[in-house]
């Protein structure tokens, strides 16, 4: 949704976005620049598929906004979960 409204702001000719995601735990020691020791550690795939004449430096850039995503930010900044039996 993100990246749709970049690109319609834009004017670009985005014709479609297709994002998939693979979601997996792995160990801690698995990952080079992880911080926990041997803890498993949420790992989610992303992989984006842009459908349009857009050239490189336009595509680089939705890219980009991708990363600016309410939902990407989110998971990328420390989670505090809150419950109540009601």
């Amino acid at each position: 949704m993100t990246i749709r409204m970049y690109a319609n702001r834009k004017k670009w000719p985005l014709e479609s976005v297709e994002v998939s995601l693979r979601h997996a735990k792995i160990h801690a020691n698995d990952c080079a620049d992880c911080e926990a020791g041997t803890a498993k550690l949420d790992h989610i795939e992303r992989q984006i598929a842009i459908t349009g004449d857009l050239d490189d430096e336009q595509r680089a850039r939705l890219l980009e906004i991708a990363d600016k995503c309410p939902v990407h930010k989110t998971l990328h900044s420390p989670i505090r979960i809150t419950t109540h039996l009601v």
